[in-house]
């Protein structure tokens, strides 16, 4: 069998495994143990990121006509591909981590979501979080609104419930209003008593004057008898 055709299936398993992937990196692993490289796998893994190693001319093969072939610089010397169908961030995540307590390992590059980064720009992308950690801090933004909004009701709530419990009390001020209210006729009867006892003090003098009358017409009769006499 010809070594083209050996090659094909190899080929044709990288290209499936990077279809819809949403980053791929590149690391040399020479100069990691058999445990560490053991240790690798498992962190990896448990990401669910899938790490294989391969011929640098299989991946070449399998990278050409899509966003990775722009790692065939890199593939140079051993090479092994940490993909990620899920979470963009988590093969530079993972790997930039375990490279920072076992320096043997070596970042070459990647393509996160389509856009190459070298070994420094995949390091930088280690330092975002999680979507897992994003859509929590997401979720606890969200909810953070609503518990402030639950608290500002139970207090309203609470302030009236007391509301209610003083309402008879206001209903009294009616009472007291009604009572201002009558004072001003009570003042006005004050006010009327004096007229009418300037009227009662008015009517000795009308009887001063009737009872003069009489004394008037008194010498009127007498002159008319002396008349008469005469």
């Amino acid at each position: 069998m010809a070594k083209v055709e050996l090659k094909k299936p190899i080929v044709q398993e990288i290209a499936e495994n990077v279809k819809d992937a949403q980053s791929v990196v590149l690391v040399d692993y020479r100069g990691l143990t058999v445990e560490q490289d053991t240790q690798l796998r498992r962190q990896l893994r448990e990401a669910g990121i899938t790490y294989k190693v391969y011929k640098n001319t299989m991946m070449n093969f399998a990278f050409k006509g899509t966003d990775f072939e722009a790692l065939a610089p890199q593939l140079e010397g051993p090479s092994a591909i940490a993909i990620s169908k899920d979470d963009a961030t988590a093969p530079a995540r993972v790997l930039a981590k375990f490279a920072k307590t076992t320096p043997a390992l070596e970042l070459k590059g990647g393509v996160v979501e389509g856009v190459y980064y070298d070994a420094k720009g995949i390091v930088g992308i280690s330092s975002i979080p999680s979507r897992e950690e994003l859509l929590s801090k997401l979720l606890g933004s969200i909810q953070s609104p609503i518990a402030n909004f639950a608290r500002v009701m139970n207090q309203l709530a609470e302030k009236g419930g007391a509301g209610e419990c003083e309402a008879p009390a206001k209903e009294e001020a009616p009472a007291e209003e009604a009572k201002a209210e009558e004072a001003p006729a009570e003042e006005v009867k004050a006010e009327e008593a004096p007229a009418e006892e300037a009227k009662a003090e008015e009517s000795p003098a009308e009887e001063a004057k009737a009872e003069e009358a009489p004394a008037e017409e008194a010498p009127a009769e007498e002159a008319a008898e002396e008349k008469e006499a005469e």
